[in-house]
């Protein structure tokens, strides 16, 4: 067992009847990678957990009227950024629960430093690492994305069943890197399929020229990237196509998004297959879609419908358990999630502060998808595929 803290947020804080009412706030660390190798995408995804703290503030607040606000660290993607900002947001902000991180070894850093000793309740929208599922978190540390155990195996499956039987692999020497190619590999082989070179990268280099020519060498015609676009994956993708030895690419969703062809020479990489997990669709994802329109965010995103989902369940769990203190909340979370209980879709937060008022059973439905946590804190999901067409980066659904 994890000793609980005893912190209790500064919204709990005694007020005398004869003062005059003041503005109280609860507290929602971010602890976002803004800078560092997603730096592309991150300020999407605070922007959309943003967008659901306004929606909440904007339908009454949060408790008793107070009024919800998101407390940003940065955790720069890296275990040792993501130490000492977890810390500020446990223990000097005292935030109620976290949302984030969003890279695995910064969610996992930010879990065993602060967070679990906290007694905080954390979602990432986007920490894809098998190893996050193995951390012993009191059930404090959850997830809104699909895990690379499924996007791996999935990518696997595809390359497979599309005739390619031998791949070089390389990828980013860090948790999230390690466990989606392990997905991979271990599927791909069990498959019937041949890696003819596994070769880790590190980020912040200027050359990979050593590692794509260990690749070359064995003979490998596909290679298969896991990294990040606008770091040492991207970096490695740009020097292969300068090597020409290459006929096929593929890349996970740390290569994916709007930044892949914004300075490429889209020609060079026809064909490049991407994965991801695949986007909500029905009610739930048609309603964030009009609250992202009117606010001008992109709903299509990287994981903006993951970020927006995981602050808004916090904001459910912390009305759902009735205060802003951090004990109860991880049981509060799985009740507004999980089935049964009356469907609330993004945005609908008056609803839902109404309905848990009456003492009815609420169940969120996600834009990101059906969101059911399981024992470790994981959703199931889907995985699609995506390829390089013609100059611009195509849907081809999800792979069965």
């Amino acid at each position: 067992m994890f000793k609980k803290s005893l912190t209790l947020a500064v919204a709990a804080s005694t007020l005398t009847i004869a003062a005059p009412a003041l503005a109280q706030e609860v507290k929602i660390g971010f602890l976002a990678d803004v800078t560092g190798p997603i730096a592309g995408f991150a300020p999407g995804m605070v922007d959309a957990g943003n967008l659901a703290i306004t929606n909440v503030n904007d339908q009454g607040g949060i408790l008793d009227g107070q009024t919800l606000v998101s407390v940003l660290a940065d955790s720069a993607c890296d275990g040792g950024a993501a130490g000492p900002a977890a810390d500020r947001l446990v223990n000097a902000e005292n935030v109620t629960a976290i949302f984030g991180a969003y890279c695995s070894g910064a969610t996992i850093a930010g879990a065993n430093g602060s967070a679990i000793p906290g007694n905080v309740v954390m979602i990432s929208p986007a920490s894809t690492a098998p190893a996050v599922a193995e951390l012993d978190d009191n059930d404090l540390v959850f997830r809104d994305v699909v895990p690379d155990s499924i996007q791996g195996v999935k990518a696997a499956e595809l390359l497979l069943g599309q005739g390619v039987t031998e791949v070089g692999l390389t990828y980013v020497n860090n948790d999230y890197g390690s466990g989606l190619a392990g997905a991979f590999e271990e599927a791909f082989v069990a498959g019937g399929g041949t890696v003819l070179a596994n070769v880790t990268h590190e980020d912040g280099k200027a050359d990979y020229r050593p590692e794509i020519g260990q690749i070359e060498a064995s003979g490998a015609t596909t290679l298969v990237i896991y990294g990040y676009e606008n770091a040492g994956g991207g970096a490695i993708l740009n020097q292969a196509v300068e090597a020409g030895s290459f006929d096929l690419f593929m890349g996970g969703d740390g290569m994916a998004g709007e930044a892949l062809l914004a300075s490429r020479n889209a020609a060079d990489l026809e064909g490049m297959i991407l994965t991801q997990a695949a986007p909500a669709e029905g009610p739930a994802f048609d309603a964030l879609a009009a609250l992202t329109e009117a606010a001008g965010q992109d709903v299509n995103g990287t994981y903006v419908t993951n970020s927006y989902d995981a602050v808004f369940l916090l904001a459910l769990a912390i009305e759902k358990n009735g205060s802003a203190e951090r004990e109860g909340l991880s049981v509060a979370l799985r009740e507004i999630a999980n089935a049964p209980g009356e469907t609330i879709l993004p945005g609908e937060w008056a609803k839902a502060k109404e309905l848990i008022a009456a003492g009815t059973d609420i169940n969120y439905e996600g834009a990101s998808g059906s969101i059911e946590f399981d024992e470790v804190g994981d959703v199931a999901g889907a995985i699609n595929y995506f390829v390089v067409e013609g100059g611009a980066v195509v849907n081809k659904g999800l792979i069965e």
